[in-house]
This record gives structure tokens, sequence and C-alpha cells, in this order.
């Protein structure tokens, strides 16, 4: 691509700001993504309903090989729909710390080589065990007539191959919804790892039934594998508060010395509105095992998520972002728990979103004590304009130090209704997330609104962040029409990677909207 005249900047309304740092640069960005695999996979798309984005690549998830650092694996959705998930799941592979990548197929749909009999999949995620493992999952499922798994399967390559592949638990309509799901790898048991999920459950298969909004519950599973992924536990319940109650974004850690596993999530309880509406009352809660996963504790409330999501600022249109979900991570040395989300400073309980109020600070909660005590929400990140932050991730790497990871807003001018310039950052604390320092830059400013629309502009629900030793790195998602005029890649005026990816189901020019990108982040 061209370099972006100035008089275009001007035109695209960005406000340059520059931050300081005490640490070293963020590496610039290596693509990770490419053409799309499974473009042939289009030839099938006419009998599914919603729009489906050829060469979109969203929320991507990211595993640092302890048995080989230099050894690194990526996963996302490949080529996004509208109204849910993907054609498949994308894999992207490294060997040289994420200076070059090779991309690989996921066997979780019908549109990679040998996978499973499914027309769409979504959620990756992937976790590498001591001996260099590789544990992934993601949901598989049908649009046509919302049959859906929770899938998983095994590398010892290192990514390159896939095998053992298999539904942890599959239904056979939309009566029982499966979503959210993650796989954490046990960090000192060969060959253990868990997978967690929560399952959507209505009275009736039909989700136009009345009766739907009036009964449903949403619990928290957990599957169990002992023997390297060959086999899975039967899945059990392991939070349940019952009807019109439900979880989403389980994630589990477990403490290297203790052996605990901790399961985060996000608790939705009364008073809320079923499945779609007005906000609901979400808790930011966890439940732990001493045990192996074999009991669980009651659910432990941190703090309200306090979340309104995020629009554009100036013109009111939706993005979709990690709103009432969290990002956790564990300290190697010390067992300390760290979890991250984002929140507004604007909140009203039920309030409906709109452009005047948005998601404008990350927050931290920190417990050094397994959980036992937790610290009162710190502010993370804000901004002095307001203006929106959004989809955090956290680590913490070898030394103590804590990362967070963020997109936000700020090269917004006032009156900018054509584009909306976005950039991604990362914070740190070197003493225990007390406080952070000035932020690190790790690209951007890219227009959002290039991105594929799925009940908004949509970059991902989660990015991908790692610690590698005395560091981090970083995956994630930026559109491929790059804003800044002083990048010899940004993008020209008239580019087709910056056709509008607007909400119509109609076609547009952008026929690349997005990539995934890795950073090497030194502190």
């Amino acid at each position: 691509m061209k370099r972006l005249a100035s008089a275009a900047a001007m035109a695209a309304g960005l406000i340059v700001t520059t931050a300081t740092s005490a640490f070293a640069a963020a590496s610039p960005p290596v693509q990770a993504s490419g053409p799309s695999p499974y473009a042939a996979c289009s030839s099938t798309d006419a009998g599914q309903p919603g729009r489906n984005y050829l060469n979109a690549e969203v929320e991507p998830q990211l595993a640092v090989n302890p048995a080989n650092p230099a050894n690194l694996i990526g996963m996302f959705h490949q080529d996004r729909w509208s109204n849910g998930g993907a054609h498949g799941i994308g894999g992207t592979v490294s060997t040289d710390g994420g200076a070059s990548w090779t991309e690989v197929d996921l066997p979780f749909s019908a549109c990679a080589p040998g996978g499973l009999s499914y027309e769409r999949a979504s959620d990756p995620w992937v976790s590498f065990g001591p001996d260099g493992t590789a544990y992934a999952s993601a949901l598989s499922f049908d649009r046509s007539d919302n049959r859906n798994a929770v899938s998983a399967s095994v590398s010892t390559d290192g990514g390159v191959t896939w095998t053992n592949t298999q539904t942890i638990v599959a239904y056979p309509n939309a009566q029982f919804g499966t979503d959210k799901n993650s796989t954490t790898a046990d960090p000192t048991r060969v060959g253990v790892a868990y997978t967690v999920w929560d399952t959507a459950i209505s009275p009736t298969d039909n989700p136009a039934d009345n009766i739907h909004a009036q009964a449903y519950r949403g619990p928290a599973f957990f599957s169990k594998t002992a023997d390297g992924g060959r086999t899975w536990s039967v899945p059990k319940v392991i939070v349940d508060l019952g009807n019109r109650h439900q979880t989403i974004g389980n994630v589990v850690v477990v403490d290297p010395h203790s052996g605990a596993l901790y399961d985060f999530t996000a608790l939705v309880v009364s008073p809320n509105t079923p499945i779609r509406g007005t906000h609901s009352n979400t808790q930011l809660a966890f439940v732990k095992s001493t045990d192996g996963g074999d009991t669980w504790s009651a659910p432990h409330v941190i703090a309200p998520f306090n979340s309104l999501g995020v629009v554009d600022p100036n013109t009111g249109q939706l993005l979709r972002v990690g709103d009432g979900l969290e990002e956790v991570a564990i300290d190697p040395a010390s067992g300390s728990l760290y979890v991250v989300w984002e929140s507004s400073t604007n909140f009203v309980k039920n309030a409906k979103q709109s452009a005047a109020s948005w998601d404008d600070e990350i927050l931290l909660a920190v417990s050094r004590d397994g959980g036992a005590t937790w610290t009162a929400p710190s502010v993370v990140r804000t901004l002095p304009s307001g203006l929106p932050l959004y989809t955090p991730t956290v680590a913490v790497d070898s030394s103590g130090t804590v990362a967070v990871t963020y997109y936000d807003t700020r090269a917004l001018s006032p009156a900018n209704t054509a584009t909306l310039p976005t950039d991604y950052w990362v914070s740190y604390s070197t003493d225990a997330g007390k406080t952070f320092a000035d932020e690190q830059h790790i690209a951007g400013p890219f227009d959002q609104l290039s991105a594929p629309f799925a009940r908004g502009f949509f970059l991902g629900d989660y990015q991908g962040l790692q610690s590698a030793g005395a560091g981090f790195e970083a995956l994630f998602v930026k559109t491929n029409c790059n804003l800044d005029a002083s990048d010899p890649n940004a993008a020209p005026t008239g580019d087709p990677a910056c056709g509008p990816a607007s909400s119509s189901l109609t076609p547009t020019p952008n026929t690349n909207p997005t990539d995934v990108f890795s950073s090497t982040l030194s502190p």
C-alpha cells in the first residue's frame, strides 16, 4: 500500500497523541494471518442465513510452549459470519518467537480438511501443557438446524498437525446452546487439561417460543482430560444458580504450587432481562476446586461488571467488544490472581446503550491469598477525554510484571463521523498491580468501521496475550484500513480494504477487512 497523504489523514479526523514510556518499545506488528484457506467453503454459503465476511479474521487466542518458548500457536475465527461463528477456526504457528508465522488448518468445521461435520466454528482457545502438548477447543455448530457442540483437538508437534479431534458434548438443536468455551492445560500435570463453557438451556427447542424468555438457565460445565486429550470426562455442572440466571465467559487458571483450580465467570443474576434487551445485573465471580475439579466451592463474587458496551461516540454505531467478560492471569511465582474487565463510570442499572454512555475504563482486581480476599477494583487506564477503552487482556511474566492490553479511540476527533480511528496499547505494573506505568503503543490507528459487523463492528470478544519469559507476546486483530499517515503501509484513499463493512447484508467492496497480528512486548 502507498503512503497516505497528509490531507487524507486530516479528512479521517485523526488526533495525533504520543504516550511516553520508560519501557522498551513494543515490536512492530507482524502479520500472522493471510488469505482464507477456507475460501472454497463460500460455495455452500447460499443455504445459510447471514452474511459471510471472507478473509475476516477475528477473536484470536494465543499459547506459548513452555517446553520451547519460541514455539507459539495462535487460533482465530476465519471468515466471520454476521450472525454467529465463522467458516472455521484458523491456526497460525511460529517457531521463532513471533518473528514469522505459518498458517495451519484446525479441524473444527467441515470447511477444514478432515474437520468435524459442522457448518461453522467459533470461540477458539488453545493452551500448552508442560511437555509441549497443545490442547485446543472451539464451538462447532450448524446455523441451518442449530446442532452445536464443544469440540477439542490435540497437537504434539507444536501446532502443525492436530489429532484426537472429538466433541466433548453435542446437542441436536437450540434447546441446549453451548457458548464461550475455554481450555487450560495443567502447568504441573503432564497429560491433564480442563475445558469449561456455559450452556443456555431452554424449555423447548423453538427459539421463538414465548416461554423461552421466562424460563431458561445457563450453568457452567466442566470436563477434564487426564490422558493427553485422547478422552474427556463426562461434562458436569460446576455453577448453576437456577432459573433466569446464567454464567458466561468461564476461564480456568491453575495455581502451579497448590494445584488449585479457579474458574472465573460472569454471573448474570436477578434482576435481569433474559437473553437480550436492557442490560442485566452481571457479577464478576469465581469458583474454586482443590481436588482437581472433582468438587467446587460456591460462587464468590468479586465485583459488579458495570459494563455498558461501546458505541462510536460521534455516531452511536454499535461496536461489539468484550463487555461483560473478564480476562484472568496467575503469577507463576507468587500465585497471585489478577482479573481485568472493562467498565463504565456512567453506568446506570438496566440503562439501554446509547451514544451518551459507553465503557470508558479498564479495571483490575487482585487476590494474593488464593481468592480469600480481593482488592477493590482499581483503574488501570482511563482517558481524560472520556472516550471508550475496551477488550482488556492480562498476563504476568516470570519477573512478576503485569501487562494489560486494550483498545481505545483516543485518536477520534469530535467532528469525524466517517471513520473510527482505533489503537491498541499495553500498560505495565512492576509492583504487583498497585500502579501502572505509562503506556506502550502496539498498533494503529486503524478504522474499526471497516471491520466485519456481527451485532456491532467486531474485532473479537477477546484477544491473545501470554507471558514469554521476562516479557510478553500479544496476538490481536486490527483492520487493514490503516489511518496513520506516518506509516509507509497506510491505506490510500479508495483502497478496497477501507470499503464500508456496514450492518447491511449487502456485500461491500471490502474484500479483506481484518487480519491477525503479533507483537513482542518488552517491559
